[in-house]
């Protein structure tokens, strides 16, 4: 394996590894199974590099891989059995107030609406809660960004209005 293509992907991958774990987590039911989805998804990082062609970023790849795992691993484990999908890794920002009571309620609400949305729908807001760009939403998912914007604001539409009932 190249040398250089093996240190971009240790830097990309300690820069990026909360962000992974936290769509692990978003997938899974507990701590335990997000664990099983990391590792999973850094052994296939692994094994994939050395197909990594260079057409995205790195970090876009590693984001693809783990989103293409967890789906992957969430169609699977729910064959047989309802799965509950939890937001627990998703931080909401708190810009240095405590979370008042209204604001917890909010949040259980968001998170609540969010557990509802299909896979797709569901990468696409973890993923913009990570601060990713359209652009590279649309590298992870497949999808153009005009394409992403428009599902966004759809997605934003339908959690103001499950949020609400």
């Amino acid at each position: 394996m190249d040398k250089e293509l093996e240190h971009r992907f240790t830097e990309a991958f300690a820069e990026n590894k909360e962000k992974i774990f936290r769509i692990c987590r978003s997938y899974s039911d507990n701590t335990e199974d997000a664990e099983d989805l990391f590792q999973e998804v850094l052994i296939n990082i692994w094994k994939s590099l050395p197909s990594f062609k260079g057409n995205s970023s790195v970090n876009t790849w590693i984001y693809r891989v783990t989103v293409n795992i967890c789906l992957r691993a969430r169609h699977f484990s729910s064959k047989g059995k309802k799965v509950v999908v939890k937001l627990d890794g998703v931080e909401l920002e708190n810009r240095g107030e405590e979370m008042t009571e209204d604001r917890s309620d909010e949040y259980r609400k968001l998170r609540a609406c969010v557990e509802k949305l299909d896979g797709v729908n569901k990468s696409i807001v973890l993923l913009y809660l990570e601060d990713q760009s359209y652009r590279e939403i649309g590298e992870v998912t497949g999808l153009s960004e005009n394409h992403i914007a428009v599902k966004i604001k759809r997605i934003k539409g339908r959690l103001l209005k499950c949020i609400k009932q």
